[in-house]
């Protein structure tokens, strides 16, 4: 009988994301009592296009918001109707960007209801959402040198990030901690001059160039590469809009203009063989990602994620302008699962890969890691240390096991 996924009751709290920076967590009650919990992440480096993260941007005010405008219409609601659930949620909200609400609360609800659907069925959530298919796990990539808004005093481009392609997931995710590592034994050995830290997603933080970090990456990668015998993908993030100014790209030793970005990544691609490039260029410039992508997409995966925003109609002129050949997904970023999946759908259409990603504040939550088999993910984004990123990646450990026996 369907009315024992009738919505019961929903409540939201605040909690702390992993830079203690406050964020909400809804829980939402079947029925029968079967209860989904999410809680929202949140980004330092966030595309012009994203919903906004909380009313006025502050998670009380959105916390009050749900009090007064949405708790009540939630009650009695068909679970099993997903997208008319998310569809309720922007009505109510009533913006075109969920800055009345804010898109993180509607992301823990829509998430949170999937999840208490799920669990009253009985199977995984990644079943739930992506249906019962064959299914593979992505291929986890994280981040290992960080800087941009992610760090102080570390390098232009956001993130330097690897993989690899053992067919074990666990082995996958211990060898790019093994990359970590030996980068981290690498710069305390050689470099007595310059500042070693962490930043946000664990990722080591060294007062270095672009190309050094590029230098020391590869360098790290292949001795790990070559002790465990696996083929190791070399990524960057660039998140170029955090330093485009006024027409140019703004890094430490010059300025480039579109072209020279341009050629400067394609000569990075080349030089040191990187397969996975996201946000290259500015999140306006479809033309440069183009650029980039017709001279490299064969041997390269360019993705997009300020420029998409997990944006279906963003995704739809990057497809028309055959800027990326790949799209970055964040919930958060469009504020539903059920927007999620059209963005998903949308890019799939055109052969588009995608990669689910976390947030650089992140909570402990591992529905990512859920939507990543349900989404046929090439790739999870998701660090490669520290015990919020984690949580993702070994939920996908366990799952392996399961759908493999």
């Amino acid at each position: 009988m369907e009315d024992r996924f009738e919505i019961s009751g929903t409540s939201l709290r605040i909690i702390l994301d992993s830079r203690g920076n406050k964020t909400v967590e809804a829980t939402l009650a079947l029925k029968t009592g079967a209860v989904g919990v999410c809680s929202a992440p949140a980004g330092a480096s966030t595309g012009a296009t994203e919903v906004i993260p909380f009313r006025d941007g502050r998670a009380e005010e959105s916390l009050n918001y749900f009090e007064r405008n949405v708790k009540e219409s939630l009650k009695g609601f068909n679970g099993l109707n997903q997208v008319g659930f998310d569809a309720l949620l922007k009505n109510i909200d009533g913006t075109e960007n969920f800055s009345a609400m804010g898109g993180n609360v509607s992301t823990a609800l829509s998430i949170a209801l999937s999840k208490a659907v799920a669990k009253e069925i009985g199977i995984p959530l990644y079943r739930y959402v992506g249906g019962n298919f064959r299914m593979k796990p992505p291929k986890p990539i994280g981040n290992v040198i960080g800087g941009g808004k992610h760090a102080i005093n570390g390098t232009t481009f956001q993130e330097f990030l690897v993989s690899n392609d053992s067919s074990s997931f666990l082995e996958a995710i211990e060898i790019n901690s093994l990359i970590h590592k030996k980068i981290g034994e690498k710069a305390k050995a050689l470099m007595k001059n310059v500042s070693i830290g962490v930043g946000d997603e664990r990722a080591w933080v060294l007062s270095i160039s672009d190309e050094k970090a590029m230098e020391l990456l590869k360098d790290s990668a292949n001795e790990v590469a070559n002790e465990r015998k696996v083929r190791v993908y070399l990524g960057f993030d660039a998140a170029a809009s955090s330093f485009y100014e006024k027409g140019k790209y703004v890094y430490r030793e010059k300025k480039r203009d579109q072209g020279e970005q341009v050629q400067y990544v394609i000569d990075a691609h080349k030089k040191y063989g990187f397969y996975y490039m996201e946000d290259p260029m500015d999140e306006a410039d479809f033309e440069g990602h183009a650029e980039i992508t017709k001279a490299v997409g064969k041997n390269a995966l360019i993705v997009g994620d300020d420029l998409y925003t997990t944006n279906a109609s963003r995704i739809r002129k990057g497809i028309e302008t055959k800027a990326t050949n790949g799209v970055l997904i964040k919930v958060n970023q469009i504020g539903t699962l059920t927007d999620t999946w059209d963005a998903v759908k949308t890019a799939t259409s055109a052969s588009m890969k995608n990669v689910i990603s976390h947030r650089s504040g992140e909570t402990t939550d591992d529905f990512i890691a859920h939507l990543s088999l349900a989404f046929s993910s090439t790739f999870i984004k998701s660090g490669t240390i520290g015990g919020e990123r984690l949580a993702k990646l070994n939920e996908l450990a366990r799952i392996q096991e399961e759908i493999e026996y």
